[in-house]
């Protein structure tokens, strides 16, 4: 065979290729997109050739003549949000190993660029878009399913052929949290909600009230934050502003819970003795956080590998008339940021009153099961 490398003249494509590997065009073709029918001692040849000549195949026109571009679009909405790191690199894992690639896109929450990155992703002739934004305009989804591109949602997907839907089972894990939060003997317990604008956090806001309804609790003490650092911490400023603050708060994301705990320690609230906080979605933050979180998880690996595998499953098979569904369930995780009430039954008192009440229960949270110093251990 001849080694030498190709000059700058020579035409370095697949028939310099099959020209070395002494085999036609149509056997470099099939080696290259590893068609499982091709001799391998045949392909052999020509993946050493491919390696001697540093040869990268057009994979647009490979996309033209094989029907597919092997690539797989990847919507979320903010990539700096903690929560989507984790999704984009078990996506990504799961792409190599299938021989696919991935293209990503964050939408930031804007209507026109989300439509840019859907027109891109059309252009690209992408295989199939997982859109993990927890939102879309429906003009989006029409325009989408016009284009016939295979599509996962989660949680806002019409029930159509060639769309997958994953539904996040949000009940599970915020009933376990509010229940968890019960057991410790909380009755005022606040919930701050997401942005109004996205079904997951009405989802999220709707099993919350569903959850202390259950228990025979009042459900009526709920704001509107943002998903965001600071929304936690406006949001509990109004909460503790209240004549009768909540003695625990349940957070629609983790982000939030993590402002909450910030207001909280520059209002020299110690965290869980007078102030349990439940997050949700399991962020890796929420481990390092001091108390490390009590959150309810929304597994971000396991959501990618369902997105990925629903891709897969709407690619490989045919369609069929009925839609495909799958479901994420959300469970609770115990950690350090929730604590008996101190009070032990009835709401704390007014803030008039609590100054002269302060004394008495620390006493009786160092008489407890376990004092304030444990807590922090």
């Amino acid at each position: 065979m001849d080694r030498r490398k190709p000059s700058p003249a020579s035409p370095m494509d697949i028939r310099e290729i099959a020209r070395r590997a002494k085999v036609s065009t149509a056997t470099v073709s099939r080696a290259i997109n590893r068609v499982p029918t091709v001799d391998p001692q045949l392909a052999k040849r020509v993946w050493k050739v491919v390696d001697e000549l540093g040869y990268y195949p057009n994979t647009q026109a490979r996309a033209l003549v094989l029907g597919r571009s092997r690539i797989f679009g990847l919507i979320v909405s903010e990539i700096t949000n903690p929560f989507f790191p984790e999704i984009v690199q078990t996506f990504e894992n799961l792409a190599v190993e299938n021989n696919y690639e991935i293209l990503l896109t964050s939408t930031v929450h804007d209507p026109k660029r989300m439509e840019s990155s859907v027109r891109r992703m059309i252009e690209r002739r992408v295989d199939g878009v997982a859109i993990l934004t927890f939102g879309m305009e429906e003009s989006l989804i029409e325009h989408l399913r016009f284009r016939k591109v295979p599509l996962v949602f989660v949680d806002v997907g019409p029930e159509v052929p060639g769309i997958a839907n994953i539904r996040i089972n949000y009940l599970n894990g915020i009933r376990q949290a509010v229940q968890h939060l019960a057991a410790l003997r909380h009755n005022r317990i606040a919930f701050i909600a997401g942005p109004q604008h996205l079904k997951s956090a009405v989802a999220r806001r709707d099993a919350f009230k569903a959850a202390m309804m259950e228990i025979g609790l009042a459900h009526d003490l709920i704001v509107v934050g943002n998903h965001k650092l600071e929304g936690g911490m406006k949001a509990f400023r109004e909460l503790h502003a209240l004549d009768q603050p909540p003695t625990a708060v349940l957070c629609s994301n983790d982000m939030t819970a993590i402002g909450v705990m910030r207001e909280a320690y520059e209002r020299n609230l110690k965290i869980p003795d007078e102030l349990s906080v439940v997050g949700f979605d399991d962020i890796h933050l929420a481990e390092f956080t001091i108390p490390p979180l009590t959150t309810v998880q929304m597994s971000q690996h396991e959501l990618a590998k369902i997105a990925f595998q629903a891709l897969l499953n709407e690619v490989d098979e045919p369609r069929t008339q009925q839609p495909h569904k799958y479901e994420l369930v959300t469970n609770l995780v115990l950690r350090r940021s929730t604590a008996l009430a101190r009070n032990g039954i009835t709401p704390p008192p007014a803030r008039a009153n609590r100054a002269a009440t302060r004394k008495n229960s620390d006493s009786l949270s160092r008489s407890g099961p376990s004092t304030p110093d444990e807590e922090r251990g």
